[in-house]
């Protein structure tokens, strides 16, 4: 967890956080996206395996 200037850590209260973009709810900074923070996304794996896809045109039901 970062620390402060005084060398004490941060309360949780003013990590950064994000928006989910599958579920909409608010999450906050962990250390485990320390060095991904601006690329992540999605609050848990759930969220992120359930993100919509993108369906290519030969998979869109119509057709045989």
């Amino acid at each position: 967890m970062p620390r402060n200037a005084n060398g004490s850590f941060r309360a949780k209260a003013h990590l950064p956080s994000k928006t989910c973009l599958s579920c909409g709810r608010p999450f906050s900074w962990r250390r485990k996206w320390k060095t991904c923070w601006e690329d992540v996304k999605y609050c848990s794996d759930r969220c992120r395996n359930s993100r919509p896809h993108k369906r290519s045109p030969e998979h869109d039901g119509a057709g045989s």
